[in-house]
């Protein structure tokens, strides 16, 4: 497409241009607004143990 010359002012648009179009012009849907309760929270927040991985190793994981 030409700069400046759009397909619907030289009368060659299809029915797919047309809708590509409009579908550019429409607005973004509104993101959902999500609602939580107190009970949803964690109860017992993960805690990192890197020496639990480092026991992991100790097997023979090569085998």
């Amino acid at each position: 497409m030409l700069k400046g010359i759009h397909p619907l002012a030289t009368g060659t648009a299809s029915d797919d241009l047309i809708f590509n179009i409009l579908a550019r012009r429409r607005e973004p849907p509104r993101p959902l607004t999500i609602i939580t309760s107190e009970d949803s929270a964690l109860r017992h927040p993960p805690i990192a143990d890197c020496a639990r991985y480092d026991q992991l190793r100790t097997f023979d994981a090569a085998a």
